[in-house]
C-alpha cells in the first residue's frame, strides 16, 4: 500500500471527559454584573430591591480597609472548619463500615435514614441547650449536619464499586484488607468526593444559620446585622462573601480530584 493511501484517523477514546474551561464562568460573572450594574443605574432595576455593584464593592473596600472583613470571615473560617472536619471525618468512617460490615449495616442504616430529613437547623435550639450558646452549639451544628449526608454518599459509593473488581481480587489471593485498600477505597472515592461537594455547602448554610444565635462576629452575624437594618450593600456583601467562600470550598475539592483521581483518564 503505497503512502498517499494513508490516512490519520481522529482519537475516539476520550470517554466524554469535559474539558475545562474556565473563562466561560467568568464572562458569565461579568456579564451578570455589568447588566446589574447598567439596569440600576438606568432606574430599570429598584434600588430597593438590588444595590449597584461597584457600591457593593465600595462596601467591600471598607469592610477591608475597617478591618471588619477578617473580623468577621476569621471566626467564619474557624467554625467552618473546625464542624465540618469532625463531621466528615465520622461520616466517611461510619459509611465505610456500613459498606463493609453487614451487622453495622443492618443496625445503623435506619438509624442514619431516620435523621437524615431532619432539617437540621430545626435542632439548633436543641444543640444550644445541650452545649450552650457559645461555640459548642455551633460546632456541633455544622458537624451534624454535615455526618448523615456524608455517610449516605460513603456507604453509596461503596456499594457502587465494581463487584467483579472485588472478585477478581479474591481469585488472585489478595487479603480482605488488600481489597478494602487497592480496589473497595479508590473505587468508592469518586462518589465520597462528589458527597463532600453537597456536606461542605451544607456546612456553609448551617454556618450562617448557627451565627445568627448568640454570635458577636461572623458572616451570619454580619448578614443579620445588615438585614435588620435594611443596609442592602452590606447585605449583598456578606452574601457574596458566602458565594465566594463556595467557589473556594469547589475549588480544593476539584484539586483533591485531580491529584488523587488521574487514574479515571
Amino acid at each position: 500500500m503505497s503512502d498517499t493511501s494513508k490516512r490519520t484517523v481522529a482519537f475516539r477514546g476520550g470517554g466524554f471527559a469535559p474539558k475545562p474551561q474556565a473563562w466561560i464562568g467568568v464572562m458569565v460573572f461579568v456579564v451578570l454584573i455589568l447588566v446589574a450594574e447598567w439596569g440600576t443605574r438606568a432606574g430599570w432595576i429598584s434600588a430597593l430591591t438590588l444595590p449597584k455593584p461597584s457600591d457593593v464593592l465600595e462596601t467591600f473596600r471598607q469592610l477591608y480597609s475597617s478591618g471588619l472583613l477578617f473580623q468577621h470571615l476569621g471566626p467564619s473560617l474557624a467554625r467552618l472548619a473546625v464542624g465540618a472536619t469532625l463531621g466528615v471525618s465520622i461520616g466517611i468512617s461510619v459509611g465505610v463500615l456500613i459498606g463493609l460490615f453487614s451487622y453495622i449495616r443492618s443496625g445503623l442504616v435506619p438509624v442514619i435514614a431516620a435523621i437524615f430529613p431532619i432539617p437540621k437547623i430545626a435542632l439548633l435550639p436543641l444543640f444550644v441547650i445541650w452545649f450552650g450558646i457559645g461555640e459548642g452549639s455551633k460546632y456541633a451544628l455544622i458537624a451534624f449536619g454535615t455526618f448523615t449526608p456524608t455517610v449516605v454518599a460513603t456507604y453509596g459509593a461503596v456499594d457502587n464499586v465494581d463487584r467483579t473488581l472485588i472478585r477478581m481480587g479474591q481469585s488472585f489471593g489478595l487479603s480482605w484488607w488488600s481489597i478494602v485498600r487497592k480496589i473497595i477505597l479508590p473505587g468508592a472515592l469518586p462518589g465520597i468526593l462528589s458527597g463532600l461537594r453537597i456536606s461542605l455547602s451544607i456546612a456553609i448554610i448551617l454556618l450562617v444559620a448557627a451565627e445568627m444565635l448568640g454570635a458577636q462576629y461572623g458572616i451570619g452575624a454580619y448578614i443579620l446585622e445588615a438585614g435588620s437594618l435594611y443596609d442592602l450593600e452590606r447585605l449583598f456583601a456578606g452574601v457574596v462573601i458566602l458565594s465566594l467562600l463556595g467557589v473556594v470550598v469547589s475549588a480544593v475539592i476539584s484539586f483533591i480530584e485531580r491529584r488523587m483521581l488521574g487514574w479515571r483518564s
